[in-house]
Protein backbone atom coordinates (compact mmCIF):
# COMPACT_ATOMS: atom_id res chain seq x y z
CA UNK A 1 0.00 0.00 0.00
CA UNK A 2 1.33 3.19 -1.15
CA UNK A 3 2.03 5.99 2.50
CA UNK A 4 1.03 9.14 1.63
CA UNK A 5 3.30 11.55 1.49
CA UNK A 6 2.79 14.12 4.36
CA UNK A 7 3.90 14.20 7.81
CA UNK A 8 3.14 11.94 11.13
CA UNK A 9 3.32 12.16 14.68
CA UNK A 10 6.73 12.51 15.11
CA UNK A 11 8.16 13.32 19.32
CA UNK A 12 11.37 13.94 16.83
CA UNK A 13 12.78 16.74 14.92
CA UNK A 14 15.50 19.35 13.71
CA UNK A 15 17.59 19.22 16.29
CA UNK A 16 17.16 15.52 17.38
CA UNK A 17 20.44 13.26 17.47
CA UNK A 18 21.19 10.03 16.25
CA UNK A 19 22.09 9.14 19.51
CA UNK A 20 18.15 10.34 20.76
CA UNK A 21 16.39 8.19 18.03
CA UNK A 22 17.91 5.14 18.88
CA UNK A 23 16.99 5.47 22.74
CA UNK A 24 15.16 2.73 24.43
CA UNK A 25 15.64 0.67 20.93
CA UNK A 26 17.31 -2.58 20.80
CA UNK A 27 19.21 -3.39 17.75
CA UNK A 28 20.81 -6.69 19.14
CA UNK A 29 20.81 -9.61 16.36
CA UNK A 30 20.30 -6.93 13.73
CA UNK A 31 22.69 -6.88 11.08
CA UNK A 32 22.96 -2.95 9.15
CA UNK A 33 25.20 -2.08 6.06
CA UNK A 34 26.13 2.01 5.60
CA UNK A 35 28.02 3.16 2.79
CA UNK A 36 30.51 5.31 3.03
CA UNK A 37 29.81 4.78 7.13
CA UNK A 38 33.70 6.86 7.98
CA UNK A 39 32.82 10.59 7.03
CA UNK A 40 30.89 12.70 8.27
CA UNK A 41 26.98 11.83 9.02
CA UNK A 42 28.23 8.40 8.02
CA UNK A 43 30.36 7.87 10.92
CA UNK A 44 27.50 9.40 13.21
CA UNK A 45 25.47 6.43 11.32
CA UNK A 46 27.45 4.13 12.24
CA UNK A 47 28.27 4.82 15.75
CA UNK A 48 24.23 4.84 16.69
CA UNK A 49 23.37 2.01 15.35
CA UNK A 50 26.66 -0.06 16.62
CA UNK A 51 25.58 1.37 19.86
CA UNK A 52 22.13 0.13 19.82
CA UNK A 53 23.74 -3.82 19.78
CA UNK A 54 23.65 -3.82 15.66
CA UNK A 55 26.21 -5.64 13.80
CA UNK A 56 27.24 -2.60 11.43
CA UNK A 57 29.01 -3.33 7.94
CA UNK A 58 30.65 -0.49 6.40
CA UNK A 59 31.99 0.07 2.70
CA UNK A 60 34.86 2.12 2.30
CA UNK A 61 36.40 3.73 -0.55
CA UNK A 62 39.57 4.14 1.98
CA UNK A 63 39.49 1.28 4.29
CA UNK A 64 42.21 2.19 6.10
CA UNK A 65 41.53 5.99 6.80
CA UNK A 66 37.81 4.03 7.61
CA UNK A 67 39.54 2.01 10.44
CA UNK A 68 41.17 5.49 12.36
CA UNK A 69 37.69 7.20 11.44
CA UNK A 70 35.48 4.67 13.63
CA UNK A 71 38.18 3.39 16.18
CA UNK A 72 36.39 5.04 18.70
CA UNK A 73 32.98 3.65 17.96
CA UNK A 74 31.79 0.88 20.43
CA UNK A 75 30.04 -1.96 19.33
CA UNK A 76 30.58 -4.59 16.48
CA UNK A 77 31.91 -2.46 13.43
CA UNK A 78 33.74 -4.17 9.92
CA UNK A 79 35.17 -2.35 7.51
CA UNK A 80 35.23 -3.84 3.90
CA UNK A 81 36.62 -2.02 0.63
CA UNK A 82 33.71 -0.20 -2.00
CA UNK A 83 34.04 1.85 -4.44
CA UNK A 84 30.51 3.05 -6.11
CA UNK A 85 31.81 4.53 -9.47
CA UNK A 86 33.62 0.70 -10.13
CA UNK A 87 31.01 -1.91 -10.94
CA UNK A 88 33.74 -4.31 -10.22
CA UNK A 89 34.43 -3.11 -7.21
CA UNK A 90 30.41 -3.05 -5.81
CA UNK A 91 30.16 -6.61 -7.38
CA UNK A 92 33.15 -8.19 -4.74
CA UNK A 93 32.24 -6.12 -2.25
CA UNK A 94 28.79 -7.71 -2.37
CA UNK A 95 30.07 -10.66 -2.27
CA UNK A 96 32.34 -10.20 1.09
CA UNK A 97 29.23 -9.33 2.48
CA UNK A 98 27.48 -12.85 1.63
CA UNK A 99 30.39 -14.49 3.09
CA UNK A 100 29.98 -12.18 6.40
CA UNK A 101 26.00 -12.90 6.75
CA UNK A 102 23.09 -14.87 5.93
CA UNK A 103 20.74 -11.82 5.71
CA UNK A 104 20.27 -7.95 6.11
CA UNK A 105 18.05 -5.86 7.88
CA UNK A 106 18.93 -2.59 7.20
CA UNK A 107 20.85 -1.15 4.15
CA UNK A 108 21.87 3.19 4.05
CA UNK A 109 22.85 4.07 1.24
CA UNK A 110 24.81 6.70 1.96
CA UNK A 111 28.14 7.76 0.76
CA UNK A 112 28.08 10.69 -2.13
CA UNK A 113 29.61 13.25 -3.84
CA UNK A 114 28.47 16.76 -4.45
CA UNK A 115 28.82 19.43 -7.42
CA UNK A 116 32.37 18.64 -8.49
CA UNK A 117 33.63 19.45 -11.90
CA UNK A 118 32.66 16.87 -14.37
CA UNK A 119 34.49 13.88 -14.46
CA UNK A 120 33.19 10.62 -16.17
CA UNK A 121 34.14 6.71 -14.65
CA UNK A 122 35.39 4.39 -16.82
CA UNK A 123 31.88 3.97 -18.52
CA UNK A 124 31.58 7.34 -19.77
CA UNK A 125 28.82 7.92 -16.88
CA UNK A 126 28.50 11.18 -15.40
CA UNK A 127 30.33 11.10 -11.84
CA UNK A 128 27.44 12.32 -9.86
CA UNK A 129 24.80 10.40 -11.64
CA UNK A 130 27.14 7.28 -11.33
CA UNK A 131 27.79 6.91 -7.65
CA UNK A 132 25.28 8.39 -6.41
CA UNK A 133 22.58 6.51 -8.05
CA UNK A 134 23.72 3.88 -10.15
CA UNK A 135 26.40 2.66 -7.46
CA UNK A 136 23.62 1.95 -5.14
CA UNK A 137 21.27 0.77 -7.37
CA UNK A 138 23.65 -2.03 -8.51
CA UNK A 139 24.87 -2.41 -4.54
CA UNK A 140 20.98 -3.11 -3.52
CA UNK A 141 20.59 -5.47 -6.33
CA UNK A 142 22.83 -7.82 -5.46
CA UNK A 143 22.27 -7.66 -1.91
CA UNK A 144 18.81 -8.53 -2.99
CA UNK A 145 18.58 -11.67 -1.43
CA UNK A 146 20.14 -10.41 1.98
CA UNK A 147 17.61 -8.25 2.17
CA UNK A 148 14.98 -10.51 1.43
CA UNK A 149 15.97 -13.06 4.04
CA UNK A 150 15.05 -10.42 6.60
CA UNK A 151 11.99 -10.69 8.43
CA UNK A 152 11.59 -6.77 8.07
CA UNK A 153 14.44 -5.33 6.32
CA UNK A 154 14.72 -1.69 5.40
CA UNK A 155 16.66 -0.15 2.68
CA UNK A 156 17.65 3.91 3.10
CA UNK A 157 18.32 6.17 0.30
CA UNK A 158 20.22 9.42 1.87
CA UNK A 159 18.63 12.43 -1.04
CA UNK A 160 18.92 15.96 -0.49
CA UNK A 161 17.06 18.97 -0.45
CA UNK A 162 19.02 19.20 -3.50
CA UNK A 163 16.50 17.18 -5.71
CA UNK A 164 14.36 20.35 -5.77
CA UNK A 165 16.78 21.68 -7.96
CA UNK A 166 15.31 18.83 -10.65
CA UNK A 167 14.67 15.38 -12.02
CA UNK A 168 16.76 13.19 -13.75
CA UNK A 169 16.58 13.48 -17.47
CA UNK A 170 15.95 10.38 -18.92
CA UNK A 171 17.50 10.93 -22.21
CA UNK A 172 20.52 12.89 -20.84
CA UNK A 173 21.41 11.86 -17.80
CA UNK A 174 25.20 11.99 -18.96
CA UNK A 175 25.18 15.25 -19.30
CA UNK A 176 26.05 14.31 -23.84
CA UNK A 177 23.76 16.59 -25.10
CA UNK A 178 23.30 19.13 -22.98
CA UNK A 179 25.90 21.90 -20.53
CA UNK A 180 27.05 20.27 -17.63
CA UNK A 181 26.26 22.41 -14.01
CA UNK A 182 27.23 20.66 -11.36
CA UNK A 183 24.50 21.67 -9.43
CA UNK A 184 21.77 20.25 -11.70
CA UNK A 185 23.90 17.53 -11.97
CA UNK A 186 23.44 16.66 -8.58
CA UNK A 187 19.73 17.34 -8.06
CA UNK A 188 19.60 14.86 -10.94
CA UNK A 189 21.80 12.53 -8.88
CA UNK A 190 19.54 13.30 -5.60
CA UNK A 191 16.31 12.73 -7.61
CA UNK A 192 17.41 9.69 -8.59
CA UNK A 193 17.89 8.70 -4.98
CA UNK A 194 14.50 9.52 -3.77
CA UNK A 195 12.95 7.83 -6.97
CA UNK A 196 15.16 4.73 -5.90
CA UNK A 197 13.89 4.19 -3.31
CA UNK A 198 9.81 5.18 -3.76
CA UNK A 199 10.22 1.95 -6.56
CA UNK A 200 12.33 0.07 -4.65
CA UNK A 201 9.14 0.24 -1.81
CA UNK A 202 6.35 -0.46 -4.08
CA UNK A 203 8.74 -3.59 -5.55
CA UNK A 204 9.79 -4.80 -2.45
CA UNK A 205 7.38 -3.83 -0.06
CA UNK A 206 5.53 -7.57 -0.62
CA UNK A 207 8.94 -9.25 0.16
CA UNK A 208 9.27 -7.24 3.46
CA UNK A 209 11.42 -5.00 2.14
CA UNK A 210 10.46 -1.32 2.31
CA UNK A 211 12.58 1.72 1.38
CA UNK A 212 12.78 5.16 2.12
CA UNK A 213 14.66 8.43 1.11
CA UNK A 214 15.84 11.65 3.21
CA UNK A 215 16.71 14.69 3.46
CA UNK A 216 19.71 14.76 6.37
CA UNK A 217 19.72 18.84 6.66
CA UNK A 218 22.87 21.08 6.23
CA UNK A 219 25.90 19.38 8.02
CA UNK A 220 29.74 20.71 7.09
CA UNK A 221 31.67 17.65 6.20
CA UNK A 222 34.18 16.93 3.54
CA UNK A 223 31.17 16.39 0.81
CA UNK A 224 31.91 20.15 0.40
CA UNK A 225 34.86 19.07 -0.47
CA UNK A 226 34.50 20.51 -4.40
CA UNK A 227 33.04 24.33 -3.15
CA UNK A 228 35.28 26.83 -2.43
CA UNK A 229 34.74 29.06 0.75
CA UNK A 230 33.59 31.80 -1.35
CA UNK A 231 31.12 29.89 -3.21
CA UNK A 232 29.65 28.46 0.22
CA UNK A 233 29.80 32.10 2.06
CA UNK A 234 27.46 33.39 -1.33
CA UNK A 235 24.78 30.41 -0.56
CA UNK A 236 24.72 31.42 2.98
CA UNK A 237 26.72 28.55 4.63
CA UNK A 238 28.86 31.01 6.12
CA UNK A 239 29.14 33.98 7.04
CA UNK A 240 32.32 36.59 5.59
CA UNK A 241 34.25 35.80 9.31
CA UNK A 242 34.17 32.25 8.36
CA UNK A 243 31.39 31.76 10.98
CA UNK A 244 28.92 28.37 10.09
CA UNK A 245 25.47 29.29 9.60
CA UNK A 246 23.14 28.64 12.56
CA UNK A 247 20.85 26.77 10.47
CA UNK A 248 23.16 23.76 10.17
CA UNK A 249 23.11 20.65 11.82
CA UNK A 250 25.83 18.66 14.12
CA UNK A 251 26.53 15.52 12.41
CA UNK A 252 24.88 13.67 15.05
CA UNK A 253 21.91 15.66 14.04
CA UNK A 254 22.21 15.15 10.72
CA UNK A 255 22.86 11.01 11.09
CA UNK A 256 19.53 11.42 12.93
CA UNK A 257 17.08 11.29 10.29
CA UNK A 258 18.65 8.21 8.42
CA UNK A 259 18.49 6.82 12.13
CA UNK A 260 14.77 7.40 12.05
CA UNK A 261 14.15 5.66 8.93
CA UNK A 262 16.18 2.93 9.40
CA UNK A 263 14.39 1.88 12.80
CA UNK A 264 11.50 3.86 14.54
CA UNK A 265 8.65 1.69 15.10
CA UNK A 266 6.18 4.99 13.50
CA UNK A 267 7.04 3.88 10.28
CA UNK A 268 6.22 0.26 10.61
CA UNK A 269 4.39 -0.95 7.77
CA UNK A 270 5.11 2.43 6.07
CA UNK A 271 7.34 3.08 3.04
CA UNK A 272 8.23 4.82 -0.37
CA UNK A 273 8.44 8.31 1.59
CA UNK A 274 10.55 10.89 1.30
CA UNK A 275 11.91 12.32 5.07
CA UNK A 276 13.45 15.42 6.95
CA UNK A 277 13.88 16.38 10.31
CA UNK A 278 12.72 12.91 11.83
CA UNK A 279 9.55 13.12 9.85
CA UNK A 280 7.95 12.29 6.62
CA UNK A 281 7.88 15.92 4.36
CA UNK A 282 5.04 17.57 3.06
CA UNK A 283 5.14 18.13 -0.50
CA UNK A 284 6.09 21.20 -1.56
CA UNK A 285 3.03 23.67 -2.20
CA UNK A 286 2.35 27.56 -2.88
CA UNK A 287 3.07 27.95 1.43
CA UNK A 288 5.97 25.36 2.16
CA UNK A 289 9.23 27.43 3.97
CA UNK A 290 12.32 27.21 1.34
CA UNK A 291 14.63 24.41 1.55
CA UNK A 292 11.84 21.74 3.04
CA UNK A 293 9.63 19.44 1.58
CA UNK A 294 9.11 16.96 -1.26
CA UNK A 295 9.10 18.16 -4.66
CA UNK A 296 6.33 16.77 -6.82
CA UNK A 297 8.91 15.19 -9.05
CA UNK A 298 9.69 12.55 -6.64
CA UNK A 299 6.76 11.40 -6.37
CA UNK A 300 6.28 11.06 -10.16
CA UNK A 301 5.95 7.13 -9.89
CA UNK A 302 6.14 6.75 -13.94
CA UNK A 303 9.55 8.66 -13.43
CA UNK A 304 10.27 6.19 -10.89
CA UNK A 305 9.71 3.48 -12.84
CA UNK A 306 11.83 4.60 -15.93
CA UNK A 307 14.69 5.88 -14.06
CA UNK A 308 15.03 1.80 -12.51
CA UNK A 309 14.54 0.68 -16.29
CA UNK A 310 17.17 2.98 -17.30
CA UNK A 311 19.41 1.97 -14.19
CA UNK A 312 19.10 -1.31 -15.61
CA UNK A 313 20.06 -0.77 -19.00
CA UNK A 314 22.93 1.62 -17.97
CA UNK A 315 24.53 -0.98 -15.08
CA UNK A 316 23.43 -4.28 -16.90
CA UNK A 317 22.41 -5.42 -13.74
CA UNK A 318 18.26 -6.45 -14.04
CA UNK A 319 16.78 -6.31 -10.66
CA UNK A 320 13.30 -7.17 -10.52
CA UNK A 321 12.33 -8.38 -6.42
Amino acid sequence: MTTEQAPIASPFGYRSTAAEIVAGIDLSGKVALVTGGYSGLGTETVRALAGAGARVIVGARRPEKAAEDLADVTGSVEIAALDLSDPASIDAFAADVFARTDRLDILINNAAIMANPLTRDARGYESQFATNHLGHFQLTARLWPLLAASADARVVAVSSVGHQRGGPDLADVNFDHRDYDKWTAYGQAKSANALFALQLDKLGAGHGVRAFSLHPGGIATPLQRHLTREEQVAMGWYDADGNLSDVFKSPEQGAATSIWCATSPLLDGMGGVYCEDCNVAAVVGPETPRYTGASPHIRDKALAAGLWNLSERMTGVTFRP
